[in-house]
């Protein structure tokens, strides 16, 4: 993402070109898409995981919306791309807009994507 003082326009947001972080994940049965995030960078909080015989890893669990822009973040579709494509899938829900710009705005701040 741009790093300004202020924050982006939605047509600057629009030429976005967001991209999955690396990142483990998979779709279950349902096609919906889980993302194994580990809970700690460092080795120590690894190897305290270790120790007491926990995963290292969490699952980040994404809804049928999430999934579908998920597998759109690839570096290669614009925010105004995965929109359209969006809108061709859920013609009849509303406000897909702004759950798109909402839900990119939190897997960036997560760090799940990077634009």
């Amino acid at each position: 993402m741009q790093k300004t003082n202020r924050a982006p326009t939605v047509e600057e947001f629009l030429k976005f070109i967001p991209k999955r972080a690396n990142f483990e994940w998979y779709e279950n049965d349902e096609k919906l898409v889980r993302i194994e995030v580990p809970k700690f960078k460092g080795n120590f909080g690894k190897t305290f995981c270790k120790l007491i015989k926990k995963d290292e890893n969490f699952i980040a669990k994404l809804d049928k919306l999430g999934s579908l822009v998920w597998k759109y973040c690839d570096g290669k579709n614009s925010v105004e791309n995965i929109l359209g494509m969006i809108k061709e899938e859920y013609s009849d829900q509303t406000n897909l807009d702004q759950r798109l710009f909402l839900f990119l705005q939190q897997m960036n701040s997560l760090n799940y994507i990077d634009f």
